[in-house]
């Protein structure tokens, strides 16, 4: 079974921190990028929107819980009503509403519009961690006008992919997946867009809450693992008192086809198991403006994978906002460093200024450990 997450980086010791930080943030965009046509798929077949998330839970919760509790135990903390309380909180916004919102928001438009719509997450998250102080922006510094520069660079761009076609530059001549048969996403007709489109507004709000609340949780509570099996199992028990009282008949809960599982499986174990838990333990690194700079890459990630595996031509506009994505990304990740920067000299110097002869008989602050940017 592949390892996530923290037991993922502590085999990858050999490899810096940043470098791990841009590895897990790509896989947890390159998983999570099929989702839209996954989803769309068994809502197509008839799939409950109550029971698909409830049982996508419960896989992950299965797939994270044995690691939380043997990877995690001299790092968790003590469990308290208040860590309950919080978690409960956490799976209801970044689970319950999130997933909610988001399978009804699909059922009534399109995943087209459902991918666009996401790339409003980076800047919702920003403004709230600003809002909040758990991201401090300096704009009166070159890494906070960096960081607001490079999140509207990737907005842009992922926006520029949705809504920009231009000329043909490339044209596949021979698909890769062509002996596939095709599977109809459907145009959302006869369904209510407007609907639609409001609960794909929550869903972005949704996610973004999420990823801000994660980061002052996981300072007090420094187990990704285990907050991650946490918020699953809450969710599964919001998700079933929801589809007890309003899913009655009995067929919902059954798998009807192969495909029905596999779509239960792969959002379950891949996008929520590893997906989710990559995206706790990079917020714990970096703090949820960078993760969430990450997610426009989606949206190139689904163009390219269109264009090589499904034949469909790649457009001018896909190089475009590809380009405005890569440098939104770098404008925000060299923004963090030179915050990282900034804190570092800034904690050095008061402690070469307190040191004093008389305090031989004890180490230096200026050897003590810093902390981590993500940390403040």
């Amino acid at each position: 079974m592949a390892e996530t997450g923290p037991a993922l980086a502590r085999r990858m010791r050999w490899v810096p921190d940043r470098a791990n930080l841009h590895i897990a943030m790509n896989v947890f965009q390159f998983v999570y990028a099929g989702n839209h046509v996954i989803l769309r798929t068994a809502l197509n077949m008839g799939i409950s929107k109550l029971v698909f998330p409830a049982y996508r839970n419960i896989i992950a919760l299965a797939m994270i819980a044995p690691f939380a509790y043997f990877l995690e135990k001299k790092d968790r903390p003590a469990l308290t009503a208040s860590f309950l309380v919080q978690f409960f909180l956490l799976a209801f916004v970044g689970i319950t509403a999130n997933q909610g919102f988001y399978l009804l928001g699909l059922d009534n438009t399109s995943p087209t519009l459902a991918s666009a719509t996401e790339n409003a997450v980076p800047a919702v998250t920003f403004l709230m961690a600003a809002i909040l102080r758990i991201e401090e922006v300096h704009l009166n510094r070159r890494d906070g006008k960096a960081k607001v520069l490079g999140t509207i660079c990737s907005v842009a761009g992922a926006s520029i992919i949705t809504i920009y076609k231009g000329p043909i530059i490339f044209r596949p001549s021979h698909p890769l997946n062509q002996s596939l048969p095709s599977i109809s996403l459907g145009d959302a007709e006869g369904k209510n867009w407007t609907l639609g489109c409001v609960c794909l507004i929550g869903h972005c709000i949704c996610w973004s809450g999420w990823i801000v609340l994660q980061a002052p949780i996981l300072k007090k509570y420094p187990a990704q693992l285990s907050v991650s099996s946490f918020t699953c199992f809450f969710a599964i028990l919001q998700f079933l008192a929801v589809a007890g009282l309003i899913e009655r008949n009995s067929q919902a809960w059954l798998f009807h086809s192969r495909t029905e599982l596999f779509c239960v499986l792969y959002s379950g174990a891949v996008v929520s198991g590893i997906g989710f838990s990559i995206q706790l333990w990079a917020v714990g690194k970096a703090g949820p403006v960078f993760v969430s700079a990450y997610l426009p890459l989606q949206t190139l990630l689904v163009a390219v994978m269109a264009s090589l595996a499904l034949g469909e031509r790649f457009y001018l506009g896909g190089v475009l906002g590809a380009v405005l994505i890569l440098v939104g990304l770098y404008l925000v990740v060299w923004g963090k460093s030179e915050e990282g920067k900034f804190a570092s000299r800034k904690a050095v110097i008061p402690s070469v200024a307190e040191s004093s002869p008389s305090t031989n008989n004890r180490k230096s602050s200026v050897f003590q450990p810093l902390l981590p940017t993500s940390s403040k």
